[in-house]
This record gives C-alpha cells, structure tokens and sequence, in this order.
C-alpha cells in the first residue's frame, strides 16, 4: 500500500472517491513488491477522462523488453456521474485532484483521490496547532 501524506499537509481534503487504475501486468507485479511513490501525483482531466500524472512505479527486475515507463500517464477508472462531479470541482477553480493512497482492494489495484484545496502557510500551522492541543487534551483526559 503507498500512501501520499504530504497531500493531508498541504491540502484540505473535501471529497473522497476510490477509483481503479489500468495498468500493465509488470506495474501490477512491481506495486505488489511494495515499489512506488505518489508524492509528486496529481490526477487530471482530459477528454472526458481523468488520468493520474507523477505516479512513479519502477521497473519490474524480471520483466522482458516489455517493461514499463516507470512514471507513465495511467487512466483512472470511475463512473461517469463521479468524473462529472470532479471536473466541475476542478473547473470551479482553487481545487485539484491529488491520490491519497493506493491499494489492492479483491486482486485490483485502487487508487484513493480527493478533491483539495490548498493551504496557505499560515492554515498549516493553525492546522498543526489543533492537532497538537488535541493531542495534549487526549494525553491529559488518557491518564
């Protein structure tokens, strides 16, 4: 399982969607050994599609010549009604489409995706500020 977890620093998250990825048999053996990282992917719209950009998947030791390009464009699997809902958040301005995670959910390989908006400097403080006075009043009321 890969998991991003500079986006739920840098973002505010606000809608959540698993969507399924098509990917090619060497990826799929690749992410199954636990190689890859999300940090620098983010999810696009084109041509009524969404694709997952910045996903990198190194290569797979035992695969031939028909290995793939370790940080390829992927095409995001969803329902239409969910692709329209994202394109209109994404259209709306301010927000982004940023992976959050990526799993293997029954033999398939799922990728999690939110709609974002970023934070400014200042909201990541505020942000780790209430984390903490949290953690101290869990730590406090714990004992």
């Amino acid at each position: 399982m890969l998991t991003n977890r500079r986006a739920r620093h840098d973002y505010e998250l606000l809608d959540r969607y698993e969507a399924g990825l098509r990917l090619r048999g060497s990826e799929v053996k690749a992410l199954r050994q636990g190689g890859g990282s999300l940090a620098e992917a983010f999810v696009r719209s084109a041509n009524g599609e969404l694709l997952l950009e910045g996903m990198h998947v190194p290569e797979y030791e035992q695969a031939n010549i028909n290995n793939h390009e370790p940080t390829r464009t992927r095409k995001l699997l969803l329902k239409r009604r969910e692709i329209t809902e994202i394109e209109k958040g994404l259209a709306r301005g301010g927000l982004t489409c940023v992976p959050l995670r990526l799993y293997f959910k029954n033999g398939w390989a799922k990728v999690e995706i939110a709609l974002a908006r970023g934070r400014k400097k200042h909201d990541k403080r505020r942000a780790e500020a209430k984390k903490d006075a949290e953690r101290q009043i869990d730590r406090f009321l714990g004992s």
